[in-house]
């Protein structure tokens, strides 16, 4: 698989941050999560975000 520069650095950031031991762990990961957002937004679910103080903030993943 080819990528640019850009997402390769994303790609090797989000590999540090998860303590992923492959890239193919966390491609592998972002696509169950990626599947089960768009799962549960087509069964009607909203998706929120909840800051510290309670604030909650719906926000829209596909415009």
């Amino acid at each position: 698989m080819e990528l640019p520069e850009a997402s390769i650095e994303r790609l090797k950031n989000l590999k540090e941050k998860t303590e992923a031991v492959s890239y193919a762990e966390v491609t592998k990961n972002a696509y169950r999560l990626y599947e089960r957002i768009i799962e549960l937004s087509d069964s009607g679910y909203t998706f929120c975000l909840k800051d510290d103080t309670g604030n909650i903030k719906e926000i829209e993943l596909f415009m």
